[in-house]
């Protein structure tokens, strides 16, 4: 065969793969990546790594149940809760208009299955829980749920898109996935029900080549590593859920039907809007309790129940609420500020003897709510909240 007909031969095979290599990413490669790139996808899919964060560690005196219900809730927000969203405007976290956009609408793919929590754009910095930059070669992540407010710094990011998401065959679902961490769920291939298999060796070099060049760690971090039984519901894998990687053929040892890998269907699954209704279910804001200053209310909750209290001020000074009883909360203060609510201060005790407590100034005439949500009761007698 001539020279120049080989090198066209060359040419054509090199074309071939890096067409199946675009088709297999549209099929099961999708959420974000890392590695330096300029948006061409055509060297396959990048994935999300998701930041490492210190599991939480409970004193030995805390039973392995209280551990389980505690830990399947502590990232999840209290329902009702409104997240505000900021997008970064310059500098080499901002993003183009397209970029953002998608993100948008990936706040309401949420919304729209009809859910307690709600979104809302700021263009104040300061006014957000979430903070997203469009760092081209930092990859796509998301801090997961409520530690978002305790990354250090007021203007890091929580959340970043590390290419051009709108080049990206599955284009809005990358947000939907990246969102769905903040709301609080974790990756749904490390369920540690699924009962997978995984060629290891197989895995990190598949992960350690390009277009995402992660280091093992990073791999082990977010595909070999099973999450504890208590942070994932009963017994079912989903892997169809937004939650889930594309897996490539190759990388699964068993069940044997996922060797030649799983192909998640496009949009959020059956299980994944269960799944967020379960702990953010519609929630309505005019039939809440007033809580009255020394008028205690009982909290009759099973856990993962919420009870929401209206407090109207009649003096503006220093006030202290505050759980009792022998339970593990998490409780939190909002304000009405121009129709919504914005949140004011916090507090989980769950894992530890103390109650939930916060002190804070309110103010005559506005109004305030406060939502308290039950981990468990963890000894007999009942709970109860008090304002003074």
């Amino acid at each position: 065969m001539p020279d120049n007909y080989r090198s066209l031969a060359k040419k054509i095979d090199k074309l071939a793969a890096r067409i199946d290599k675009l088709e297999s990413g549209t099929a099961y490669g999708v959420v974000a990546g890392s590695g330096d790139h300029d948006g061409d996808l055509s060297d396959g899919p990048y994935f999300c790594g998701l930041p490492v964060v210190p599991p939480r560690v409970f004193a030995p005196d805390v039973s392995s149940d209280r551990e389980r219900l505690i830990v399947y809730m502590d990232k999840k927000w209290v329902n009702g809760t409104v997240l505000h969203y900021y997008f970064f405007a310059e500098g080499a976290w901002a993003g183009p208009a397209g970029e953002m956009q998608l993100v948008r609408d990936g706040f309401k793919v949420w919304e729209d299955v009809g859910i307690g929590v709600r979104f809302e754009e700021v263009d104040n910095i300061e006014d957000a829980e979430i903070r997203i930059g469009f760092l081209q070669g930092d990859g796509a992540w998301s801090y997961v749920g409520r530690d978002v407010i305790d990354i250090p710094g007021q203007f890091e990011r929580t959340m970043n898109y590390g290419w051009r998401i709108a080049s990206d065959p599955r284009g809005v679902d990358v947000a939907v996935h990246e969102i769905g961490h903040t709301l609080g769920f974790p990756h749904e291939h490390q369920n540690p029900f699924a009962g997978i298999v995984w060629d290891e060796e197989a895995v990190y070099n598949y992960f350690g080549g390009p277009p995402n060049n992660w280091p093992r760690q990073q791999t082990f971090h977010n595909v070999l590593r099973k999450l504890p039984a208590a942070t994932v519901e009963g017994s079912d894998w989903d892997p169809d859920s937004i939650m889930h990687y594309g897996i490539a053929p190759g990388l699964i040892l068993q069940p044997d039907e996922f060797r030649n890998g799983i192909t998640p269907e496009l949009g959020l699954s059956d299980h994944d809007m269960e799944e967020v209704k379960r702990f953010y279910p519609p929630i309505a804001d005019s039939d809440y309790p007033q809580l009255e200053v020394f008028r205690p209310r009982m909290l009759s909750l099973n856990p993962g129940d919420q009870s929401n209290f209206l407090i109207l001020p009649e003096a503006t000074r220093d006030y202290t609420m505050q759980t009792f009883g022998r339970s593990d909360t998490v409780m939190v203060l909002f304000e009405e500020r121009d129709g919504e609510l914005r949140y004011v201060d916090g507090d989980d005790d769950s894992g530890l003897s103390t109650n939930s407590k916060i002190e804070a100034k309110l103010i005559a005439g506005k109004r305030y709510v406060l939502r308290i949500r039950l981990y468990l009761s963890w000894a007999s007698g009942k709970s109860a909240v008090m304002l003074w």
